[in-house]
């Protein structure tokens, strides 16, 4: 069942919207969505590259940009996060997307490239990260931060292992081995997903977080289409996918306990319940999210990740471009797009900040 469009932390969003998804700001009406984007056009041509976790969203944001913005030409490639930013470093790309903010090292390789600015961290695109399973018979499963952690550091090798079967009274568990599959890549979902565990499952979890896969054993495989195809393919297997990934594949998704104690579905509305608790960490126009991984809010699914845009606060020559793109995608008509794709719209709160920082791009 594919993911239904949700009002997320108090975006309220009208079907007409939605099925538009033009980039509107203040109406919800569909004519005036339908122009809405056109007011942000700017032409010229884009390079970025970076995240795989946004590439569907980006595909969607392009096609429809790019269809009322005759002069506008973008290009986006899935190249992965850690490949994105230093492609922004180096020049070839004119903005990145990453699924982890800048880290202390980058971020003045990434100022140097913004003359007389500084290199901005928008988030644009709530990516849950699914815990997926290939287990026969196994249609429903519900996992903790300390038993995914057991899983993927290799301590717990067994399905039918006691501590999956303490949290899924009732379920067939075969006596079968666990292959936990991961990125091979250096991956922004990899990073989010080991501070996930680092966060909430400190004493099983001792790997801390990184792009690149630390716990030993298990099986790499290539960006996160190479995850889905492989889980897809192979009886046994748990990996953890961004959702959009998870549902163009039909995978079964672990329900996953959060900090108030309940086992939570993955929704659009419950990710988005994670971050609309995010704190800003960065300063200014620099939008850096700190995410609470251990929420207690009610309903809340705690494993999410943001996915950024890196760019140029000013100094870039191809500002004005850029400025018009992230416009539209950080709009409301621009986050109602991505409902039907696997991914929550930013939530108010956040999505706001992000629209009046780009609109300071210069």
């Amino acid at each position: 069942m594919k993911l239904q469009r949700y009002y997320v932390a108090g975006i309220a969003l009208t079907t007409a919207l939605a099925l538009a998804a033009c980039g509107s700001d203040n109406t919800d009406t569909p004519a005036a969505g339908a122009s809405a984007a056109k007011g942000n056009c700017a032409g010229g041509q884009l390079t970025a590259q970076g995240s795989s976790a946004q590439k569907n969203a980006m595909d969607e944001w392009i096609k429809t940009y790019q269809g009322q913005c005759a002069d506008a030409k973008i290009g986006y490639e899935g190249t992965g996060s850690g490949a994105g930013i230093q492609a922004f470093i180096s020049g070839t790309a004119d903005f990145a997307g990453s699924d982890s903010a800048l880290k202390p090292e980058e971020q003045p390789q990434a100022d140097a490239k913004c003359s007389g600015g500084q290199a901005l961290n928008l988030p644009m695109v709530v990516g849950p990260i699914a815990v997926v399973y290939n287990v026969d018979g196994l249609d429903s499963l519900q996992l903790s931060a300390p038993t995914i952690a057991k899983i993927f550091s290799g301590k717990i090798t067994k399905w039918n292992d006691p501590a999956i079967a303490a949290e899924n009274s009732g379920a067939k568990l075969p006596a079968t081995a666990i292959q936990a599959v991961h990125r091979s890549d250096e991956s922004g979902t990899t990073d989010n997903f080991t501070k996930y565990l680092s966060k909430t499952a400190e004493a099983d979890w001792t790997f801390g977080n990184a792009k690149a896969w630390k716990a030993p054993g298990g099986t790499g495989a290539n960006k996160s289409d190479g995850v889905a195809s492989l889980v897809k393919s192979t009886a046994g297997t748990i990996s953890y996918v961004e959702l959009s990934y998870a549902e163009n594949s039909d995978l079964k998704k672990a329900k996953i306990k959060n900090g108030a104690g309940e086992y939570t579905e993955l929704t659009g509305e419950s990710a988005g319940k994670t971050i609309a608790g995010a704190k800003v960490a960065g300063t200014g126009d620099d939008l850096k999210l700190d995410i609470d991984y251990s929420t207690k809010e009610a309903g809340a699914y705690p494993i999410v990740l943001v996915t950024y845009e890196i760019a140029c606060s000013k100094g870039s020559p191809k500002a004005a471009a850029i400025k018009g793109f992230l416009s539209y995608t950080s709009s409301t008509g621009g986050q109602s797009a991505l409902g039907d794709l696997g991914y929550a719209p930013l939530p108010e709160s956040v999505r706001s900040k992000v629209e009046a920082s780009v609109a300071k791009i210069s």
